[in-house]
This record gives C-alpha cells, structure tokens and sequence, in this order.
C-alpha cells in the first residue's frame, strides 16, 4: 500500500507530467550521475546546465549560467498565503490560499513534460537533532538537486522518518519556460508547502533555503515555541581556549559570510564558523539558547570575494572534496577555464566570457560577472568550520548582535540593558542605500532582525514572539547593536572591519563574562574606549571617539521614524515594545 509520500508525489506527477520520477539517495556516486546529466543532457537555453571547471585549480567545480531573466529572487512575485491577510502582514505580499492553489496548479500542468521529476529527500538539521525537520523537495533540473545535496542532508533517511506520516515539509519546483510572467513563489505555511515556477535562481528553487528555514520555519516557530532566524553563527576562542558563541542578523551588503569566516587580526582568537546564513534558536532544558545551522553549504556572494575579503572562504571553494562545488553567472577566464569576478585577486584576465556567455569588453562599463553571481559549496571544505556543527543540539548562544549600514546616528558597539531593548533595538534595524545601488544615496530601508524579506506571518506578532522567548529563559544572552560603516566627515569609513571586527568581539565577551564596566547612555551600554583593544590600529583619538557617538536629536528622529514604521502593523505591534520605545523617547527628551 502506497505511503502518503508515495501518493502526494504520484498527485504532483499527474499535473506535472514529467517523463520519468527518479528518487535521490543522497550518495557521492548519484552526484556524479547527475552533474554529468547536467553536462551532457539537460540544458537551459541551448546551454548545457553544468561546464566542468579547471579541476587542478578548482578541483570538483563547475559552471551553471542561468536564464538571462532569471538572477536573482523575486519578492514581488513571492506571496505567503496564510487564511486571512492580517496573519500574513504588511511585511509580505498575501494571496487567498485557494486562489494560488487554483493559480499554480494551472501553471503547472504539464510542465514537466519531456523533463524527469527527482524526488529529493533531505533534513534540514542534524538527522538525530530534537530540533531537524524531515523535507521533501520534487524539481525538474539537475542544478537544483545537486545544489541541494550541497545544502542540505539529503539521504534515503528522510524517507524513512517520514514513514506513514502526512506530516512532512513539502517543496514542489519546476523552471517551467522560464517566463517571467509566470514566476510565482507560494507558501502554504499551514501545510508547511512551498510551490515555485518558472526561476532556477537558488532563492527561489533550493526550497529548504529562505523558503522553507525562514518564511515556513518561522511560523512553525512561532506554533511550536523557537525562532528561525537569518542569522550567522560563530564560535569565538580566546587565548585561554574557551569559546563563546554567538549569532549575529546583518541585511545584505553587510558583509554577514565575511563576518561568520573572519580572520581574527588579534593574537590568540580563533573564529569557528557553525554557519553564514541561517539559525534556528531553541529554549534549552537549561535555560539558554541554543542554535543550529540547518544548513550544510554555503550560498555566497562572489563578487568582493578575495583572499583580502574573505580568506576562508577563498580557501573553501579551492579545497574540493567530494562534494562537488557550483559557480553561477560568474564571468569565465576563457584561457584557464576558471571562474572570475569583480573583486577576487589579481588582474581581469585579458581573455575574459562575460556572465552571459559574450567575449567581455571592460570598455563597456559593465561588469563581467552578474554583482549577483553565486557560489555553492559544502561546510566540509570550510577550514575553520566548528568542531561543534554536527552537535544534534547545536551551541548554546551568549551574545545575539543586531547590526545594519548607518553612516552616523548608529555607534560601533552598544548592549542592550534588557531582553525587551534588545527586541527593539532589532525592530530598529536598517541600512542605508548606496548611490550605485539606488541611484540615491543615505535612503533608510528598514530591516528588523535582518527579516523583513523572510518572515513568514506578520511582523507584530514576529515582535510578540520574540518577547515571549525571552520570557522562556532564566539566561537569555546579553543583545548589542554592531555598526561597522560609520564614515568621518569626508565619507570614509571609520572602522578597518574585516579582522579588526574581533577587537569589538572581545569587548562583547568580556561584558558577557562581566569583566568590564560599560557607559550608561539612554540607547543602551557604550564602551569605556580604555576597555576596547585598539593596539597596532593607528586611528585617531577623535575618530575613535566619534564611532560612539549619540546624539539625542538623530536618535528623537529614528526613534519617530520607528512609531511609523511600527504603524503598518497597527494593533499587531506589542505594547511591550510601544512602552519600550516611548520610554527610549523620554530619556533621549531629558538629554
């Protein structure tokens, strides 16, 4: 008698139509097979999916170019379909639950016609986690079921936990034509289901990643009493040999894999890497929070990645293992087969195919590699990934860090003096434009917790749940706010960042373990500048000190732009944080 698995993927068959259905089992072997399908067999474009790469410099690598339309997510076009609108937010695009049923359904009759459907079983968590979710994934594309078996556990056993169940988390996928008009991302989060077509692009493909860990797992978060979160999480050894981990939520362009991979520039201090992306935090027995990755692979950004940059990650994608290691939309050195991208080291090679798969002309003004071209690669090769990333109950957390791009008003460092002000000063998160990203520079684009993209209900009640946690713990970490890009009076940064980042690392650790005092202002703890490590920097005294500074006037203004913000979620907004944020009002008044 056929499981309720076996059945579902039968009822996504008959309205898909693929040709064949192959089960994945997650094995070395398999994944050869299917690079080699994507090499030989299954194209996009008249392009083949996969192109074997240099395999002496990037050993086990290769090539995916994209559809041309097909870059990047595409938020518009993502709807979260709880009951009712309210559930769903302002923060989200929502559509009637059976309205997108109809829609998709529509959609996707016979579009995998000519194609094989794999059926791709994966954990997300350690197998043996309390905290693991068992999933199952259906594509028509071999780029997405490779890329998967990098990202997540994907085994046989998945099946197995599954069993007799009906309750498992569902993703079904399809490239479809590819035509943008068609492009839908739905989420069913009542059904924990995921329904794409019409992109290939990892966000709105790989299905375990932001769609399920953040928009789905934060609602069964929220039903179940954790938090998914899109968090790095890193451990920080000091000379001592003790490690202190923390998670930290930056939006992008904030340099977060750079931060879970850092390069500690001060003698002593190791950084171990447990994950860049994203966490989930759960109340332990203990009293504490405790984080796992659920991820197994990285999903990075390569353009600005360098041995400068990023060296371990650098590192990573040259180890090569048997997993193998994807590049998309990068641009190609023609004369040595290996990917290349605006920022990675050395000169642009003379000989240089574009993303799109054109002879590059740097005359042209355009880039050679897409600014969004992507890497794919497993934790295995990570050299300092953490001796703990297997752990089933992942790491318990001391320090949670908030940070956004402010070029004033936000200092370097500041802790929060309660749970409840740590909430708000992550409601207050934000980052300002660049002028080549918008056109128009210093636009404040809000981002609360680094989620506003990828919370899966409304955004009060996200706040509600984040109070309620605390209220869960007897040793709840301390919460800072991080600030790593205020500029001087002509625009440039102040801070070195990159290895120097441990310098205010240290002075985290040493509060979490209360061996120095801190400044009492009204937006929380400053650093005494005698507590902070500055040796071999040569800044300033005035620059030093002008990276904490706080002006009441800018923080009246962030602190009104916040009650705006806060009104688009109307009565959903906790009174907790209401009263949190007129009291913060009150003290920067009597300033």
């Amino acid at each position: 008698m056929a499981t309720p698995l076996e059945r579902w993927v039968d009822k996504i068959a008959k309205i898909t139509k693929p040709d064949k259905i192959y089960w994945c089992d997650g094995s070395e072997e398999e994944a050869r097979r299917l690079v080699e399908i994507g090499i030989k067999e299954e194209k996009i474009v008249g392009t083949p999916i996969f192109r074997e790469l240099n395999q002496k410099t990037f050993p086990n690598s290769y090539y995916h170019r994209s559809h041309p339309t097909d870059v990047a997510r595409t938020e518009h076009l993502t709807f979260v379909c709880h009951p009712d609108k309210e559930t769903a937010g302002a923060n989200n695009n929502w559509m009637d639950p059976k309205e997108a049923k109809e829609k998709m359904t529509k959609l996707s009759d016979g579009c995998m016609r000519g194609r094989t459907m794999y059926v791709l079983p994966y954990m997300m968590g350690h197998p043996q986690s309390p905290y693991a979710k068992a999933c199952i994934q259906l594509t028509d594309v071999s780029y997405v079921a490779v890329s998967m078996r990098i990202m997540t556990r994907m085994s046989r056993y998945s099946i197995a936990k599954i069993g007799d169940s009906e309750n498992f988390v569902k993703g079904i996928h399809s490239v479809g034509d590819f035509d943008p008009e068609k492009r839908f991302v739905m989420h069913f989060p009542d059904e924990q289901l995921v329904w794409s077509i019409g992109s290939g692009y990892g966000g709105n493909a790989l299905l375990g990643k932001k769609c399920f860990s953040l928009r789905i797992a934060s609602w069964l978060g929220k039903q179940e009493g954790w938090i998914a979160e899109h968090m790095v999480i890193m451990g920080i050894q000091d000379p001592s040999g003790k490690t202190t981990y923390i998670t930290a939520a930056l939006p992008s362009a904030c340099g977060k894999t750079n931060l879970a991979m850092l390069e500690s520039a001060l003698p002593g201090y190791k950084i171990w890497t447990l994950g860049d992306d994203i966490a989930w935090l759960n109340v332990g027995s203990d009293g504490r929070l405790w984080a796992i990755n659920p991820e197994t692979g990285f999903f990075g950004v390569a353009p600005g990645t360098s041995m400068k940059t990023n060296p371990n990650m650098m590192r990573t994608l040259l180890k090569g293992t048997f997993f193998p290691t994807l590049f998309t939309n990068t641009a190609l050195n023609a004369d040595t087969n290996e990917p290349w991208w605006e920022g990675i080291d050395g000169e642009c090679p003379a000989n240089l195919i574009d993303w799109l798969g054109n002879k590059y002309d740097p005359a042209s003004g355009k880039k050679a590699a897409h600014p969004n071209s992507r890497f794919t690669v497993s934790v295995s090769q990570c050299p300092n990934l953490s001796k703990e990333f297997d752990n089933p109950r992942g790491v318990p957390i001391s320090a949670i860090l908030f940070g956004g791009r402010r070029a004033h008003v936000v200092p370097l460092v500041t802790e929060s003096k309660s749970w409840q002000q740590g909430v708000l000063l992550g409601a207050l998160m934000g980052s300002e434009t660049t002028a080549a990203a918008s056109h128009k520079e210093g636009v404040l684009r809000r981002d609360p917790m680094a989620m506003l993209p990828f919370c899966g209900y409304n955004m009060g009640d996200y706040f509600s749940h984040w109070l309620d946690i605390g209220r869960k713990m007897t040793r709840p970490p301390k919460i800072f706010s991080i600030n790593w890009f205020r500029t001087d009076d002509q625009g440039k940064f102040i801070w070195p960042g990159f290895g120097d980042n441990i310098r205010v690392f240290k002075w985290i650790i040493d509060r979490v373990n209360k061996n120095v005092d801190a400044r009492n202002t009204p937006i929380g703890y400053l650093p005494n500048i005698s507590d902070l490590d500055l040796k071999g920097l040569s800044m300033s005294k005035e620059n030093i000190e002008r990276l904490f500074i706080v002006k009441s006037d800018e923080w009246l203004k962030e602190a009104e732009a916040a009650e705006v913000f806060f009104g688009k979620f109307g009565s959903r907004i906790p009174k907790a944080l209401t009263e949190e944020l007129r009291s913060l009002k009150a003290k920067l008044q009597g300033c």
